[in-house]
């Protein structure tokens, strides 16, 4: 009879016959996804319910996870979106005031695998030299080249619409922290309304356009730029997401179709809409971004600012030259952060953070007052 407390192997094989040995803490099975690591110290449950990880197992670099469980303030979203997730040690005991349950819990209420032990430096550093890869966890199989054969057959997330997979189905009104079906059939007197078109959007890029005066309403990724329009939006929000965002042409033609009718903001995902509805490429990174401290200068102010930041795919900075004023760029690589042309903005990074510093969040302000001077030249 075996003990207890004996950990179940797993396993974890990269598409370059990489493999590291572990053990599971959650969940039964086996799942593949493009492996990435993300650096931030803090944060986890953030990192796991972002809409944008759809597809991929994440990594995390910091050592102890688990050990503040899960409450229902930190939700970015109605659940988990993550392949798989990778710790060094998971925190069985967890402590902390506002906690409803275990991370273990947590992850397998939503099916997913967790799995520690493994080397995570090492893994870390193989993804850096080599790039992100695509990978397969499994706790039910010892057999590497059968699961090493699966991990390459894996489709990976270069022209793939995830978007589809994480957007909400119908549209909904968000109000007092929290969605509400349906949406208003009054235009607020005294509220800037902000239509927010949701390819994977975080609950907190909703939570500070409420706290800045916003009547906020949600649409699915699939509403056409006249859906948009027919609500006499003051602005429109362009949200994170997942995968590859030139595997999206009908975001693109939304993006199109609003730009120049109302301010429109576009955030990560929503950032590589605009560079793409401009006439922009895109290009995926080497391992991404993944983390709580991408330092970013802003070329208006020279002023460097630290951020969150989620995203494997870049607008190609030459390609919007002569279409967009950067406005800011990553001083680890020197890609692109921001760009802003007369009726758009937009930014590469998460100014909602959640996890993460506050030293953009600013841009949620600007928003409000660009959406001010353009609705007061309309009276």
């Amino acid at each position: 009879m075996p003990l207890l407390n004996q950990k179940r192997k797993a396993l974890l094989v990269l598409e370059d016959g990489s493999v590291f040995e572990g053990s599971a803490f959650a969940g039964n099975g086996e799942t593949m996804g493009e492996v990435v690591f993300n650096t931030g110290m803090t944060g986890y449950q953030e990192v796991i319910t972002d809409p944008s990880y759809k597809g991929q197992i994440v990594t995390m670099t910091y050592p102890l996870v688990g050990n503040y469980g899960i409450n229902d303030e930190d939700m970015e979203s109605a659940g988990i979106h993550l392949e798989g997730f990778i710790v060094k040690e998971y925190q069985s005991n967890p402590s902390n005031w506002r906690m409803k349950r275990s991370l273990k819990l947590f992850l397998e209420n939503y099916g997913k695998i967790g799995i520690e032990g493994i080397d995570t430096r090492a893994l870390t550093r193989r993804l850096r030299l080599s790039g992100s890869m695509k990978g397969i966890l499994s706790t039910q199989s010892n057999d590497v080249p059968s699961l090493l054969a699966q991990a390459q057959a894996y489709p990976g997330l270069v022209g793939r619409d995830l978007v589809r997979e994480v957007t909400c189905l119908k549209p909904y009104l968000w109000e007092k922290g929290a969605p509400h079906a349906g949406l208003p059939s009054r235009k607020p007197v005294k509220k800037l309304r902000v239509v927010v078109l949701d390819c994977g959007v975080k609950y907190n890029i909703l939570r500070l356009l409420e706290n800045n005066g916003c009547e906020v309403l949600v649409l699915p990724a699939s509403s056409s730029g006249k859906d948009i329009l027919a609500l006499k939006p003051d602005g429109v929000l362009l949200s994170n997401g997942p995968g590859d965002p030139a595997a999206l042409p009908y975001i693109v033609d939304t993006a199109r179709t609003v730009i120049g009718q109302v301010p429109v903001f576009g955030i990560c995902l929503g950032h590589q809409i605009i560079g793409q509805a401009i006439g922009g490429k895109t290009c995926k990174l080497k391992f991404g971004h993944h983390g709580i401290n991408q330092p970013v200068k802003n070329v208006d102010t020279g002023r460097v600012e630290i951020t969150s930041q989620n995203h494997g795919f870049v607008v190609v900075p030459e390609s919007v030259d002569k279409k967009a004023k950067k406005t800011c760029h990553n001083l680890n690589d020197n890609t692109s952060e921001g760009m802003r042309m007369p009726q758009a903005f937009s930014v590469q990074y998460h100014p909602e953070a959640a996890p993460g510093p506050h030293d953009t969040e600013y841009l949620f302000l600007q928003f409000v007052k660009i959406m001010k001077k353009e609705k007061g030249k309309t009276k």
